[in-house]
């Protein structure tokens, strides 16, 4: 029987994700139709979608009320679409606060409900876990912490592991990496990644073109290289680049992050998806992040952080190997010291990386199969 499936997603991590996810349905259920809300990535594995995903791509407490009115309304449009439609199975992929409202009226108009990605109430807002008992009807989640916890507070859920687990190797060829970016093979490359929203790239560049401005002044044969992922991003840094540091040896890459990554000796990124790729491709790593003022003071005066660290590479880990600059330590002052101290340290980067890899095996896990698998099971309840 040909399966309808709805899918939403709300940025580019989530539309990775919901393509290998469509991929894997597909192989189990060929005919398989997928409707919702889909970027590039799904659109290309044949999802339709309903409105452009970007739309809905929000972060920060204060911005998501900005724009609150028009989110709710498009929820509710969605509500209406799914329930005329009444697909066989609907599937949340990651944003959750948007995602298990949908879900949770989805599934009490009959619809089976699923939700790929754990939010993080293990980590902050532990609240949330009613709202996934009322929401879901399998969680799929992609690190295996969650799995106990959410377990515990009655939650159905599947330990899956990580698709890109499964899709980078165990072994990166840095060389071949930097041939396909036509980058020098014998120059120390430091990879700058300041994310994959505007509002992030807005907060990220200057500390990141500073710090890599005053690492070149201590050692000029450094060099530098950015993956940009879009013409506004691009622009963004680049006009940042040239008035601020003109002289400093900077390639600019369009899209391609998993190379460059691959090509670096160390990167300096932004906290997010970004952390987990650089672990999987086994390069050491400092992290950056500036929220939103207002954002920030919010999070800090109600202490709706419950765990150690910002980045996820960190979580895995269960300690600090990508050391953590958040807020008013996001600069060059802080950060550039430390950059060049781990690039020093080549016995501290064998550490890392070797620890990088074995999180890598314990995440790799045919994720999407899994997923795939699990999801076909409650349709057939």
């Amino acid at each position: 029987m040909a399966l309808t499936i709805g899918m939403v997603a709300n940025e580019p991590s989530g539309d990775l994700l919901g393509a290998a996810l469509a991929r894997a349905l597909r192989a189990l259920n060929p005919e398989a139709r997928f409707i919702g809300v889909a970027g590039a990535k799904m659109q290309a594995e044949g999802c339709e979608t309903q409105l452009p995903m970007e739309r809905l791509t929000v972060m920060g407490l204060i911005e998501v009320l900005r724009v609150l009115p028009e989110l709710l309304r498009i929820r509710r449009d969605l509500v209406r679409y799914f329930v005329e439609h009444r697909p066989d199975l609907f599937i949340g992929i990651d944003a959750p606060d948007f995602n298990l409202g949908l879900e949770r009226q989805l599934r009490a108009a009959g619809i089976p409900t699923a939700h790929l990605v754990s939010p993080t109430v293990w980590a902050w807002r532990s609240g949330r876990v009613k709202t996934i008992r009322r929401s879901v009807d399998l969680m799929l989640s992609l690190f295996p912490f969650e799995e106990d916890f959410l377990r515990r507070h009655g939650v159905n859920v599947r330990y899956i592991g990580h698709p890109l687990a499964d899709e980078i190797p165990l072994t990166v060829d840095q060389s071949a990496a930097r041939q396909a970016l036509g980058l020098t093979a014998d120059d120390t490359w430091i990879a700058l990644l300041p994310g994959s929203r505007m509002s992030e790239v807005k907060r990220l560049t200057r500390p990141l073109i500073e710090t890599a401005r005053w690492c070149w002044r201590k050692r000029p044969q450094l060099r530098f290289v950015v993956p940009l992922i879009s013409d506004a991003i691009r622009a963004q840094v680049v006009r940042f680049v040239e008035q601020h540091a003109p002289a400093l040896p900077i390639t600019f890459i369009d899209g391609r992050s998993r190379e460059v990554i691959a090509a670096a000796d160390l990167v300096v990124t932004a906290s997010g998806t970004a952390t987990l790729e650089t672990l999987l491709l086994k390069r050491p790593m400092l992290v950056a992040y500036k929220l939103n003022a207002l954002t920030w003071f919010v999070v800090r005066r109600l202490n709706l952080i419950k765990v150690q660290y910002a980045a996820m590479a960190n979580l895995l880990v269960n300690r600090e190997w990508a050391p953590e600059f958040l807020q008013e330590r996001a600069c060059a002052a802080e950060m550039g010291p430390a950059l060049l101290a781990l690039l020093d340290d080549l016995a501290l980067q064998a550490t890392i990386m070797a620890d990088y890899e074995r999180v890598h095996r314990l995440l790799r896990r045919d994720a999407a199969h899994q997923a795939a698998t699990a999801l076909m099971s409650i349709t057939s309840q």
